[in-house]
């Protein structure tokens, strides 16, 4: 295929077709108005490994909260944390954090502007620095997702699988990157690989690339991209612990910084492994429900037993604090956390 074919067809087509997103500077107006690298570096972060449907809602309760890398920078890690809680990833929101303070303090408030410089802040791998100043800053820089490995494997009828087809793929999409209009072209590129060239039933009919496609010519796009096949997930196991006091206050802890849903209010738990080991947090009377919460994490499934007990006043927990319903919410949790806290309710209500 001709060099800059794929480029220009694609920017005509997002021309008339972008997607209307809440962090985007659409291309009719942005001879206007730039993109604010603060809405892209957060959206690009919010959107690792989670969809645009999930994060939309998060999005804006961040950037009406904090509108400005200087605001975020400024904000108390426990209401960051809280806000992200259902975002899943918790080591993004930590790093956030750690990134805004370094652009607020040491960069006053100002973005890098190049991928080289952009991958040196926290939080920030090769993928966001490329997107961040691509869109933001229409640096020539290749930006590939999962959206654009697809397109590109399809575009190219690559049977190589991924992932170690990454290299010859990030080769194609560096090829068909242009000079002009980078930015655009990157948003093209992930827009119609989330929706046309979707991984499952792709419409191929409307594809502004299908004249040039290789595995549409060739009749193998379902086919791809082929993926080496992932071992099979551990199951690991643990107890969550829900102290109830008197007043109605509830036992929660802040997890440490490090590890799974760091940072983040939770319950209690026992370590989580083949293996349970009781580790109550306070002497008590504890009853386990007979439903189990199941929670899958990116390397292994969990399996949590859910303890209650309902304490004195003046019970005094060996770890964590006792929160009355004032200080905390329900949505300030992670999922998995939750889940545990809606079997016990809904157990309560029963």
């Amino acid at each position: 295929m001709r060099e800059g074919t794929v480029s220009r067809t694609l920017l005509e087509w997002y021309d008339t077709h972008a997607r209307d997103l809440p962090w985007r500077i659409g291309p009719a107006d942005r001879h206007a108005s730039q993109p604010d690298p603060y809405r892209v570096w957060l959206s690009e972060v919010m959107l690792q490994q989670t969809t645009v449907a999930a994060v939309k809602d998060y999005f804006h309760r961040f950037t009406t909260r904090w509108p400005t890398v200087s605001a975020l920078a400024n904000a108390d890690d426990a209401d960051v944390m809280a806000e992200w809680a259902g975002l899943g990833y918790y080591a993004r929101a930590r790093n956030l954090l750690k990134c805004a303070r370094l652009i607020a303090f040491e960069y006053d408030s100002v973005f890098p502007q190049t991928a080289s410089e952009l991958i040196k802040l926290p939080g920030i791998g090769p993928y966001t620095a490329a997107a961040i100043a691509s869109i933001a800053f229409d640096e020539t820089a290749t930006v590939m997702d999962g959206n654009v490995e697809r397109v590109m494997s399809r575009l190219h009828d690559e049977h190589a699988p991924l992932p170690n087809s990454k290299p010859v793929l990030f080769s194609y999409a560096e090829q068909h990157t242009p000079t002009t209009r980078p930015g655009d072209y990157a948003q093209a590129v992930m827009d119609l690989g989330a929706t046309i060239c979707t991984p499952k039933s792709p419409t191929c009919a409307i594809c502004p690339l299908k004249s040039v496609c290789r595995a549409f010519s060739a009749g193998t796009e379902t086919e791809l991209p082929k993926k080496t096949p992932k071992k099979p997930k551990p199951t690991r196991h643990g107890i969550a612990y829900i102290a109830i006091r008197s007043d109605g206050a509830v036992l929660l802890e802040t997890r440490p910084n490090k590890g799974l849903l760091g940072g983040m209010l939770g319950w209690p738990t026992t370590e989580w492994g083949d293996a349970i080991t009781p580790a109550p947090p306070i002497e008590a009377d504890w009853i386990t429900l007979n439903t189990t919460v199941r929670h899958t994490f990116t390397h292994f499934h969990l399996e949590l037993q859910v303890a209650t007990s309902n304490v004195e006043l003046e019970t005094v927990p060996s770890i964590g604090r006792f929160m009355t319903s004032d200080v905390w919410s329900p949505s300030d949790l992670p999922t998995v956390m939750r889940k545990a806290f809606d079997l016990v309710q809904k157990n309560r209500a029963g």
